[in-house]
């Protein structure tokens, strides 16, 4: 019985459903501490759906780490868009990232080269390898764009999710896969929603290609939940737009909170007295 469900996003291919449980649960435990909660979740209360070995490579005899992937793999269209879209985001927000230029943005394989040097340069993606950040984008496209990855992950929450949850915490492309679910079991008993470093609101890539049910549109409000918080560091590249308001309404709770230097870390975000608020909030509230 999971009173408390947790979507994790991008880049945990090499994880696993009871390790990021652990780290989720305890983080979300300070969270509560931080809000002054008395609400007491014990590592019974949360389960977190697990969809990253859909995107890890089969093993083989001495096989280690990622596809050793480069510029030339980052395809035309999708992922060289969404490329650009966080190297101008990583360039507002770090004094360290030369912005592109209008002939940059002309998404040119050159354009793509400049854009990962820039990015390796950025506080934001201090310490990811060139090749993980190429597999990120590709995770992106497959869950977007490709109807069967798109199911898998949908089947995985649906049978995580039972009568007794109440809370479902998503992290960024997590968060995506929480609305999308949202919206398709409109019946569940979940009351809250709880979104950190979300992508939802970029409008041509992400927000634009939500589905939402056969007469749902995206901006809809997810499904039957009555509390819906969105958490955001400024310096979080992939929550590229901080206030979900102006597209998915004024119900939505928009926070910007302090992460340091690692502003898109999902643990920094859960451990805040904004998630433990919200999580208290949506587990005392009646299903």
């Amino acid at each position: 019985m999971t009173r408390v469900v947790c979507i994790h996003g991008v880049g945990q291919q090499h994880a696993g459903e009871r390790q990021l449980a652990s780290a989720w649960h305890t983080a979300l435990a300070d969270g509560l501490l931080r809000a002054g909660s008395s609400l007491a979740l014990t590592p019974d209360d949360v389960r977190c759906v697990f969809f990253g070995d859909l995107f890890r490579r089969p093993g083989r005899t001495l096989a280690v780490g990622d596809p050793p992937l480069d510029a030339s793999d980052v395809e035309a269209g999708f992922e060289t868009e969404l490329l650009l879209a966080l190297w101008q985001e990583a360039a507002r927000t770090d004094p360290a990232v030369l912005p592109p230029d209008a002939r940059t943005l002309a998404r040119t394989p050159q354009s793509v080269q400049r854009a990962l040097n820039a990015l390796s340069r950025s506080r934001f993606f201090a310490g990811v390898a060139l090749r993980a950040l190429v597999l990120d984008l590709k995770q992106v496209r497959a869950y977007l764009c490709d109807t069967a990855v798109r199911d898998a992950v949908q089947a995985r929450v649906a049978a995580a999710v039972d009568e007794r949850t109440r809370v479902v915490v998503a992290h960024s492309l997590g968060s995506v896969v929480a609305y999308e679910a949202l919206c398709a079991h409109p019946r569940w008993p979940v009351r809250a929603l709880v979104t950190a470093g979300s992508p939802l609101g970029i409008r041509n890539l992400v927000f634009d290609r939500l589905r939402t049910g056969v007469h749902g549109r995206p901006g809809d409000w997810p499904g039957g939940v009555e509390q819906w918080t969105n958490l955001a560091d400024e310096g979080d590249v992939v929550a590229l737009v901080k206030d979900l308001r102006p597209l998915f309404g004024e119900r939505v709770r928009c926070h910007v909170v302090h992460n340091g230097a690692r502003a898109h870390d999902a643990t920094r975000y859960l451990n805040t007295a904004e998630a433990g608020r919200a999580v208290s909030d949506g587990c005392r509230v009646p299903g």
